[in-house]
């Protein structure tokens, strides 16, 4: 594969994916069942993208095991994402789940023996500033806490983030690392029943409103199309990056796909979806991003 098309496709990709996370949540969020249905369509497909794409010709009880497991940790990080999406900017949402890369940071330290250099360490301390300037919600105690709701979804997404970065490395440092998409292609199908189950039982005790018949038929696969639209991508971001991250020195990758995609999102989220930010969440925003290029370089 050509290395500058399949990283700008990789971020392309990344970047598209947000935008329909974004757009479903401002749709169609709000109900706990919705969340689960676009994660269910969207691992659905991308299992199928990544099956079709390369198959499954062995598969090891490590990691079927570690798959499954992996598929549900991906698929509370999605739900809460989306959450924590519906309450505040995808901008400084974007941001703070980039951050978990802390956790296999130090995961790899205390597992795997890898070193931390005064780098990270620095970029751990605009992490937390980061944090700190997050909440913002003035004296209305209202808007305050729907700010601490939005971070404490963030906060979730965050952890579970981290999780799937030191479920990778776990499977790509072990014998079976070969086995890379079937372990994907296991996860996404467990990521898919995992939510199709969730979605059945709390639409049941929900309250939804009566279908309008009368909105035409494109409007109401729109929705749908999107959902497929990123499975689609998230297949193409995961098997892109696992390609790259091969090919190319972690000092480069890293800090190109991290910090890239991070600009488009903040790009993309003020001039298309008009987020607006207090000055305070701006500078903890700029603190954010500095903190995940430190974390990549360190």
């Amino acid at each position: 594969m050509n290395i500058p098309i399949s990283l700008s496709v990789s971020m392309l990709a990344c970047l598209l994916g947000g935008m329909i996370r974004k757009y479903y949540t401002e749709r169609c969020g709000g109900a706990g069942s919705a969340r689960h249905v676009f994660n269910a369509v969207t691992s659905a497909a991308a299992a199928a993208v990544l099956f079709l794409w390369g198959g499954i010709s062995s598969a090891s009880p490590f990691t079927l095991i570690l798959g499954a497991a992996f598929g549900v940790v991906t698929a509370v990080q999605t739900i809460t994402t989306l959450a924590a999406m519906e309450r505040g900017p995808w901008a400084y949402t974007t941001v703070i789940t980039s951050l978990s890369m802390l956790i296999p940071t130090l995961s790899g330290a205390l597992i795997w023996h890898e070193s931390i250099g005064p780098l990270k360490i620095v970029g751990i301390v605009f992490m937390v500033a980061c944090l700190v300037l997050s909440v913002d919600g003035g004296k209305d105690a209202e808007k305050r806490r729907a700010s601490f709701a939005w971070l404490l979804f963030c906060a979730i997404a965050f952890l579970f983030q981290g999780g799937i970065g030191v479920m990778q490395k776990w499977h790509q440092s072990s014998a079976f690392k070969e086995e890379l998409n079937a372990f994907l292609v296991v996860a996404f199908a467990v990521s898919f029943l995992y939510s199709t189950v969730s979605a059945l039982i709390l639409r049941k005790k929900e309250e939804h409103p009566a279908r309008d018949t009368e909105m035409p038929l494109w409007k109401r696969a729109l929705p749908w199309v999107m959902m497929v639209a990123g499975g689609v991508c998230v297949a193409l971001n995961n098997k892109l990056n696992l390609y790259l991250s091969g090919v190319m020195d972690s000092a480069v990758f890293f800090p190109l796909v991290n910090g890239g995609g991070l600009i488009l999102t903040t790009l993309c989220a003020f001039f298309l979806f008009r987020e607006r930010l207090s000055l305070k969440q701006w500078i903890g925003l700029a603190s954010g991003t500095a903190a995940v290029l430190m974390l990549c370089m360190g």
